[in-house]
């Protein structure tokens, strides 16, 4: 009985420590001079997760396919005292990879962190009416630059003793939705009454509400935590 009651207090420990980190009321700075390179992160989820990993002490370099969303994004996060830098990088471009990275290592030494935020949906419809070339950019942004923007990190990350990689994805791998096709990422704003009747806590969520997960991942609370998909959800179903 002891036994199971040490057991269930550490439960509760871990469980308040998740949502600490998702709320922002932890400790101080637990990403404290790591370096993190997000990828399409001047607008949404992306830029809520590179301002949660700022503002939680992490040098953090931002990317978009555009130098005007950069240079936006930069100033908006500098005046808030962050240690925030950006560079243009269309992810599916070698070239750009390699620049984010470099910019990366140059200012400030290393990597320790990758969030991989960049995807593209050009379809919506059935299957059947999808293009080859559709595919094509699907796989390639989606799926393939993925894998190789993390094979450029590694080897930084392997320097520094280690990193933490956090590709975000669509809630739709577990529950597609009619009408996207091969990608299955919601975008419209008139199904929004129906997607809530999806989610138990029956309202859309925030990007704000995703970054607190992100920066808990990639802090040394979950330092034994990997592999793994944690869904931000609303309680919609999620499993496969």
């Amino acid at each position: 009985m002891q036994k199971t009651g040490l057991l269930l207090g550490r439960s509760a420990r871990a469980w308040r420590s998740v949502r600490m980190a998702s709320s922002g009321v932890t400790r101080r700075d637990p990403l404290a001079n790591k370096v993190a390179l997000v990828t399409a992160s001047t607008d949404g989820i992306g830029f809520a997760i590179a301002r949660r990993l700022a503002r939680d002490g992490a040098h953090v370099v931002v990317s978009s396919r555009k130098q005007q969303n950069v240079d936006r994004a930069v100033a908006a996060l500098q005046e808030e005292g962050l240690s925030v830098t950006g560079t243009v990088c269309h992810v599916g471009k070698a070239e750009d990879r390699e620049r984010l990275v470099a910019t990366a290592v140059k200012l400030h030494g290393g990597i320790d962190i990758l969030v991989s935020n960049a995807a593209v949906n050009p379809s919506f419809g059935s299957l059947m009416d999808t293009t080859e070339e559709v595919w094509d950019k699907i796989l390639d942004i989606n799926v393939k630059a993925t894998a190789l923007m993390t094979k450029a990190v590694v080897p930084e990350m392997e320097k520094r003793g280690g990193g933490s990689v956090v590709i975000v994805a669509s809630i739709a791998a577990f529950s597609p939705f009619p009408g996207l096709g091969p990608y299955n990422f919601w975008m419209d704003k008139a199904k929004e009454e129906s997607m809530k009747e999806t989610l138990r806590i029956s309202r859309i969520g925030k990007p704000e509400e995703c970054a607190g997960v992100v920066s808990f991942m990639c802090s040394e609370d979950a330092s034994y935590i990997t592999g793994e998909t944690v869904v931000v959800g609303g309680g919609t179903p999620s499993r496969l």
